[in-house]
């Protein structure tokens, strides 16, 4: 029985999640079909496992399947008093009615209200915003609105949504999409489709060219609704508002949609010097709100204050002004341009004067169709030329004319033909290489006939052939046209391949039509047809693009569902209108199990889906294997679920066990109870325990409780390492008598010591159990041999040796002990004979340096003598013995040396600036 209810559960969990789940009444909330088959019984719920007939869950039996382990939390539930627990289930099913009623008046009230509301606050929204960007003009105007309507319109359509429409994949137009505004028509656009359009319109153009104009003409591209054209340099890249001020404008929900919140500032058409003062806006600027002083159009009445926008007007006098034909005067009222032709008709004579006609004021000079025939200078030609009023000229044959080359000239009379020279005409030939061989010859020269040697067209092959003659060869082009699906296929192609003619025909986004487009690359446009989405019963519809009614969701209809319950209910539960069949009834099934006389509380179960069992054998190896087949059935009810308190084996809890799984049951816990050891507790599942005397201790070990086999596991006391050598015992272990090899403070002689010895003793004990009794073998800081016996820890710092201390200048000395002289607590100074000794050696050393300088300065003044007697024998002998010796300058002493240096860094100087161009060169 619980076999099949888990597969109707299962089965009934896919098959919900196939089909549309049905809201609840009350709540209007979708439910998950079987997902984890559980529900509250007021939602339409079962309960299943670890849930009970009135929706409290119990953490037991939601992890324990039934007849296994309930949970603790549950067990100490069961234990409390009963009245607690009618108190806060009285509670829960007070609080869960509250929040079903405030769930339905939500739904109610936001399928009745909400909308209205929402669009009573848009509204008012919208109309703020529209304030807002009019006020800077309406200030101007004095609040007048009528020229406004147009503008006013436009910015309703931004505020709409699917007002806007983008005409080219006919999508709305989102606020928060780049668009583009023809300023034309002011109809927007989706940035990337007009991106595409304008490449493709200038691609059609360009496909019918020749091969001679492919690529060197830059043809325009037309708006998709107006037609208006634009230059290829005008193609839109860059998404900006609507006045053009700000790139990328950001959206704010208190500006109107692409717009910049700036003053618009575009200047008005037809331009009349003033800007826009509406803020940044989509559609047409409204006409101009300025007060201009200006008077009519024939400047005959008095200035009057107007509009800008209305500022030309007639005073509706007559025009008075003078007409081309300067007899008569415009009688039209007062009117804007030039006057019209004079609509007068008189008799006017032709430019030759052989005709007269009557023809228009407006234009009295006219030709006649005669030729004038008068006879010319030379009287033997006449004139040929067509009605004309001047004199007729010369001859035109008159004077000299040369010979049909150009290279002779002769003076003959009018009445002779000029002759030919006789020599080569020379002239170039069609070709535009070659020039004509024939002798001097009236009329157009022949055609080339000289044979060259020719490239094709696409360079590939060459041929001797006459010049006049074009070639092309027989190659087809292999180059892949601009749509990059089509090869070229023309003969002898010079590379400007055109742009393919082919239709495109693939199919589009929808799969239900084909792209009637010329060959293209890239995505094809959106199609532009549009479909109906209904719902079940028809009522409620929603308009797609053609091919997004396979994804759209059907739209949601208000309507109830009227199809008649197939369950043991008499009513049906009220849903929706949905297609497919009606969701499963999640009413409570409420029928009278057998043996127990509970309700059954699970969902209604008269039609469930139950996976086909029978086993299909295959024909052969070829036959495919089919899916699982679900059937329809009715179930018996399932097993009652209601909780009934049960003690576990080992009466460690009572918790809840289903209704039809009531009976003895372990809880899956460890027995726990005390062992023999004292030690150890039975680590057995929890089992049945045979009572002894009558009674049975919960905390006592039975005979069918584990023995302990384990060794003593009881702490060793410190520093002890042996394990305890006898089993699991009750009290104290006894001492460890196992010897233990140990190292002196020194570490270089092995003791062996008993264990209970060394873990027993206090720290000098421990301290001499393991000390050899021998010299420390450490040295200390001032290197001496530690006099102590062997310690722990640091050596003491108290050598008493015997140093030698010596004064400063080295020549007292003295025995001191080592520790004094290291802790600087002893020092030797240097007496009076040490002083007198350092007194002597300076004056010995001051007087050694003061004999150094004088010898010094008596060998300079040895040189000076010298260099001065050297000076007095260049002395020329007649020089008075009596005049005044001048002694020369520095200049006069020096000169000759420092023109030398100069030179001498002028030539360095040249020398490095010429070495150095002839590097660059």
């Amino acid at each position: 029985m619980e076999a099949a209810w888990r597969q109707a559960a299962a089965g009934r969990g896919r098959a919900r999640g196939r089909a549309s789940a049905a809201p609840v009444p009350g709540n209007g909330v979708q439910p998950r079909g079987g997902g984890r088959g559980s529900g509250a019984p007021g939602a339409g719920g079962r309960p299943g496992p670890g849930r009970g007939a009135g929706g409290t869950t119990t953490p037991s039996l939601a992890r324990s399947p039934p007849g296994g382990l309930p949970g603790a939390a549950a067990t100490a539930a069961l234990q409390a008093p009963a009245a607690p627990e009618l108190i806060s289930q009285k509670k829960f099913e007070e609080i869960k009615k509250a929040n079903q009623a405030a769930a339905k008046k939500l739904v109610e009230d936001h399928f009745s209200s909400s909308e209205e509301e929402g669009d009573e606050d848009t509204e008012g929204k919208q109309g703020k915003i529209v304030d807002k960007t009019f006020i800077t003009y309406t200030s101007q105007i004095d609040g007048d609105m009528r020229e406004l309507e147009r503008t006013r319109q436009y910015i309703n359509e931004a505020f709409q949504s699917g007002a806007m429409t983008c005409l080219i994949c006919i999508a709305s137009v989102k606020r928060n999409q780049a668009v583009w505004s023809c300023s034309g028509c002011f109809c927007i656009f989706h940035m990337p489709c007009i991106q595409k359009w304008a490449k493709d319109s200038l691609f059609l153009v360009s496909s019918p060219l020749t091969d001679d104009d492919f690529g060197k003409r830059d043809y325009p591209w037309p708006c998709p609704k107006c037609r208006f054209e634009y230059k290829r340099s005008e193609t839109p890249t860059r998404y900006y508002c609507y006045c053009g001020k700000v790139e990328d404008p950001p959206l704010d929900p208190w500006l109107v949609p692409h717009s910049c919140g700036q003053v618009c500032e575009r200047e008005f058409k037809p331009p009349c010097g003033h800007k826009c003062l509406l803020l940044c806006h989509p559609g047409p600027c409204p006409p101009c709100p300025k007060m201009v002083t200006i008077t009519c159009y024939c400047k005959k009445a008095k200035p009057m204050s107007r509009r800008c926008s209305t500022k030309e007007w007639s005073c509706q006098q007559p025009c008075g002004r003078k007409l081309l034909c300067g007899q008569h005067k415009c009688e039209s009222p007062c009117h804007a341009g030039n006057c019209q032709p004079c609509p007068r008709v008189s008799k006017q004579k032709c430019v030759c004067g052989k005709r007269v006609a009557e023809r228009l004021c407006a234009s009295p000079v006219w030709h006649c169709d005669q030729v004038c025939g008068k006879t010319l200078p030379c009287g033997y030609h006449k004139c040929e030329q067509v009605c004309h009023p001047l004199a007729c000229g010369e001859c035109p044959r008159s004077g000299k004319r040369f010979c049909p080359c150009q290279k002779s000239k002769f003076s003959l009379p009018c009445t002779e033909d000029v002759p030919t020279c006789g020599d080569s005409c020379d002239k170039v030939l069609e070709c535009g290489i070659h020039r004509c061989s024939q002798r001097c010859h009236r009329g157009p020269c022949e055609i080339c006939r000289q044979e060259v040697e020719k490239h094709c067209r696409c360079g590939k092959h060459t041929k001797r052939m006459p010049c006049h003659k074009p070639y092309l060869c027989e190659t087809k082009c292999l180059k892949m046209r601009d749509c990059q699906r089509h090869q070229c296929k023309r003969k002898c192609c010079p590379g400007n391949c055109p742009p393919c003619d082919l239709p495109c025909a693939r199919a589009l986004g929808c799969r239900n039509h084909k792209c009637p487009s010329i060959c293209h690359r890239g995505s094809c446009y959106p199609c532009p047809e549009t479909v109906d989405v209904k719902c079940k019963c028809g009522n409620t519809k929603v308009t797609v693009p053609c091919g997004r009614e396979r994804t759209t969701k059907p739209p949601r209809c208000k309507e109830l569902c009227s199809q008649p319950s197939t369950c043991h209910h008499p009513n049906r539960e009220k849903h929706r209108c949905h297609f497919g069949p009606c969701p499963p009834c999640h009413q409570p099934c409420q029928k009278v199990l057998g043996k127990c006389g509970h309700l059954c509380p699970a969902p209604c179960h008269d039609q469930a889906l139950v996976k086909q069992t029978g086993t299909h054998q295959l024909a052969g190896p070829w036959e495919q294997i089919s899916e699982p087949a679900y059937i329809q059935i009715a179930l018996p009810c399932p097993p009652c679920q209601v909780p009934i308190p049960t003690e576990c084996l080992g009466k460690h809890e009572i918790s809840p066990l289903p209704c039809h799984a009531v009976g003895p049951y372990s809880c899956k816990r460890f027995c726990g109870r005390s062992l023999d050891c004292q030690n150890h507790t039975c680590m057995k599942e929890c089992h049945k325990v045979t009572e002894i005397n009558g009674r049975a201790d919960e905390k006592k070990a039975g005979p069918e409780c584990l023995q302990c086999e384990e060794a003593c596991c009881k702490p060793r006391p410190p520093g002890c390492p042996h394990p305890c050598i006898l089993p699991c015992h009750p009290g104290e272990c006894p001492s460890c008598v196992q010897m233990l090899r140990i190292k002196c403070h020194c570490k270089l002689i092995s003791l062996y010591v008993e264990c209970r010895q060394l873990s027993d003793a206090d720290v000098d004990e421990k301290n001499l159990l393991t000390s050899c009794k021998n010299q420390c073998p450490k040295e200390l800081p001032c290197g001496h041999r530690c006099k102590e016996l062997c310690h722990p820890g640091e050596c003491p710092f108290n050598c008493n040796q015997k140093v030698k201390l010596r004064c400063p200048c080295k020549r007292i000395k003295k025995d001191l002990q080592c520790s004094k002289v290291r802790e600087g607590r002893v020092s030797l100074e240097c007496d009076i004979t040490c002083k007198e000794m350092k007194r002597k050696a300076s004056e010995i050393k001051e007087a050694e340096a003061k004999a150094v300088i004088e010898e010094e300065k008596r060998r300079q003044q040895a040189e000076l003598e010298a260099f001065e007697n050297r000076l007095k024998g260049r002395r020329k002998k007649n020089r008075k013995r009596d005049e005044v010796e001048i002694e020369p300058s520095a200049w006069q002493k020096y000169k000759k040396v420092f023109l030398f240096l100069v030179c001498t860094i002028v030539v360095m100087f040249a020398w490095c600036i010429s070495a150095r161009r002839v590097d660059i060169v």
